[in-house]
């Protein structure tokens, strides 16, 4: 953090402080109690003298002395102007802007509405805003990177790691004491917190920005990209504790993105998806394992079909909760819900009110039991189109998942309700700059199984990961992109998956129904350049293996 030193010249700060000091260090505190020393006081803050909005209180901190704070990624921001035009008209005392971290801006606020900032709070009071800081800290440094999820171990030590593009990346090691009371803090914030943190239960919860905090009538805030964190909380042998906490972001077009093929879809997908959308009745599930992009395909395609009818359709979402925002639609949360069994009776009332609320088409989030299964069909049989989600290891095996938690066959084999099968994976994304002919492996095992499967063209046109660039942060690769598999069945595809005959269902899909699976999709992308050798064998399996289609 930096202190006020008056009317200095401007002082910009390359590199936070809060974000590189240790996370057991005392230091962050000890600084902002200095901010907030004596009669000074945080005039931006909620409920303050000074009325700003959240959008500019992210931005920017104002102290009654005149210090004063500007989040150095928004230092030439209108919100930014406009808000030091209307204090110099006021005539309210402001010194010249020293340019922090977004972090210390949120760390500021967050030590505001804990303490009030007016008076000496006490050392458990101190343990826990720290504790606090460091929440933010780990959050906002997550957000930058676009980390998906956050798993926090709790054992002799604290690992934190991160899983950027897929893989889990060891990122912070703290001693067991902090990691306990990171824990526990998380859990009091969460939207749970009036519940007893459980050690040796299973618990999961969600933050919010902007949830009141246990204890404090003001907010916390999370970076501005993030919209919500979905936290669960885990025990694991020998008296470890284990927390995975999701992070859910803004999109990143606020007017509601509805290009398909920025996620990696290419022309072929495209169509198929145009077809399902204009199918006015029916179910399409997209299919695939946690993080696999499944909620942003959705979300996509359903801000395409809104688009396409000209938003004169009711669409209508269930969500546990609302993940992205789709402009147009009547976004449904199940609310009031803290465990599996209260979830699932409160996600059947909501699918219900759904039903009852005259949509034109219903969106789903997931399917996740045999009640919700059974009321997102009757949604579809009585002649709305429905889109949801299934955790699901392949389009074909959406057939056999559903049989599984119980669904009548006569259901499942109606080419009139099973309209599209969909399943999909993100795979790494080549840096285009520096990325290397797979010919620099000649010795590996990897370029015999490409030459076997693929011979000379396939050697020619793949690529792998370089040794990374300025473009792509020397990671190497830039980014991911969705690989899928789609089916629009017929009645003999789905008899043969309910008959359990797999086999000669993959091959009537392909043959019959000109369909491609997941592997030819991938390879396809392999051979263009997109995605690298290694990434292919991780998601579908060694070229010289029979492929399980």
């Amino acid at each position: 953090m930096v202190e006020n030193k008056g009317d200095t010249d401007v002082k910009e700060q390359s590199n936070s402080y809060l974000a590189e000091s240790s996370l057991d260090q005392k230091q962050d505190v000890n600084i902002l109690e200095r901010l907030f020393s004596g009669d000074n006081k945080l005039i931006t803050a909620h409920g303050s003298e000074l009325s700003i909005t959240d959008e500019t209180r992210r931005l920017l901190a104002l102290f009654s002395d005149g210090t004063y704070f500007v989040s150095q990624d928004h230092r030439f921001d209108g919100l930014v102007y406009n808000f030091e035009k209307t204090i110099k008209r006021r005539k309210i005392k402001i010194n010249p802007p020293q340019y922090v971290s977004q972090n210390e801006i949120n760390a500021i606020y967050a030590y505001a509405e804990r303490g009030s900032g007016f008076a000496k709070v006490s050392d458990e009071d101190r343990d826990l805003m720290q504790i606090q800081i460091d929440f933010i800290n780990i959050v906002s440094r997550a957000a930058m990177q676009k980390v998906s999820d956050v798993h926090v171990v709790v054992a002799d030590s604290t690992i934190v790691m991160f899983r950027i593009n897929g893989m889990m990346v060891r990122q912070m090691e703290y001693n067991r004491e902090w990691g306990e009371s990171f824990v526990r803090a998380v859990f009091a914030s969460s939207d749970i917190s009036d519940s007893n943190y459980a050690q040796n239960e299973f618990q999961g919860a969600q933050k919010l920005g902007e949830t009141p905090l246990r204890g404090s009538n003001g907010k916390l805030m999370l970076p501005h990209n993030v919209l919500a964190i979905r936290l669960q909380f885990n025990p694991i042998a020998f008296g470890s504790q284990y927390l995975v906490m999701r992070l859910l972001y803004a999109d990143d077009n606020p007017n509601g993105s509805s290009d398909l093929r920025a996620l990696g879809f290419g022309e072929r997908e495209e169509k198929l998806f145009y077809r399902l959308r204009a199918t006015p009745v029916g179910l399409n599930i997209i299919a695939g394992p946690t993080g696999s992009g499944k909620s942003t395909t959705l979300q996509r395609n359903m801000i395409k079909l809104l688009q396409e009818k000209n938003f004169e359709l009711n669409l209508i979402t269930v969500e546990d909760p609302p993940e992205y925002p789709i402009p147009g639609a009547r976004q449904m949360p199940v609310t009031n819900a803290n465990d599996e069994e209260s979830k699932e009776i409160e996600f059947t009332k909501a699918l219900n009110a759904a039903l009852r609320s005259d949509p034109d088409v219903l969106m789903v989030g997931e399917i996740r039991s045999l009640s919700a299964a059974e009321l997102t069909f009757k949604g579809a049989l009585s002649g709305h189109g429905v889109w949801t989600t299934l955790h699901a290891n392949s389009a074909p095996a959406i057939i056999t998942r559903l049989r599984d938690m119980g669904m009548q066959p006569y259901l499942l084999g109606d080419p009139e309700l099973m309209k599209g099968l969909i399943s999909q994976r993100l795979f790494r994304r080549l840096c285009p700059y520096c990325r290397k002919s797979v010919k620099e492996r000649q010795q590996d095992l990897s370029f015999e199984r490409l030459q076997m499967a693929l011979g000379e063209y396939g050697v020619e046109n793949t690529y792998i990961r370089g040794e990374g660039c300025k473009r792509c942060g020397h990671k190497g690769f830039s980014g991911r992109m969705s690989v899928p598999e789609i089916i629009l069945p017929d009645a003999m595809f789905l008899q043969l998956m309910i008959n359990g005959d797999t086999k000669r269902a993959i091959d009537y899909w392909i043959s019959e129904l000109d369909g491609r699976t997941l592997r030819d999709a991938a390879i396809e992308r392999m051979l263009k350049g997109y995605i690298d050798l290694d990434e292919l064998e991780r998601w579908c399996g060694l070229l010289d293996q029979r492929p399980i289609y």
